[in-house]
């Protein structure tokens, strides 16, 4: 898993983290158990401070996502495990979407962008 940040984003860097991470699951690159590094050796890696990552994965617990299980590490969570929000993740990208209607963007435009996610995405 390669994990890329933009210091210059507006996006907080633990977000950053996050959402590679989820990106990463839904593409099959972290399948289920697949164990993710600790959190000190990834901020290492990054070189950024491990509070950061910390607060990333503690994002992700939240999320389902992940499970933390002690020595043996962190894990991705298997689907039955994760206990995922869809309804609020669902409210979330209805907000997106009308903010992107706002700033002038066409259904036909969003359409496509969605249908070009999905075909990337194919999993």
């Amino acid at each position: 898993m390669i994990i890329n940040l933009n210091l210059k984003s507006d996006i907080p860097i633990f977000e950053q983290i996050v959402n590679q991470i989820i990106f990463a699951i839904y593409h099959g690159e972290l399948k289920s158990g697949t164990p993710l590094p600790p959190v000190r050796t990834l901020a290492e890696s990054l070189g950024i401070n491990f509070m950061t990552v910390n607060k990333a994965y503690q994002v992700l617990k939240e999320m389902g996502y992940i499970k933390t299980y002690g020595r043996a590490g962190t894990k991705v969570c298997d689907k039955e495990e994760s206990d995922l929000e869809t309804k609020e993740e669902i409210d979330k990208l209805k907000q997106i979407l009308a903010r992107l209607k706002l700033m002038g963007m066409t259904d036909g435009e969003l359409e496509k962008e969605i249908y070009s996610f999905l075909a990337e995405a194919a999993i």
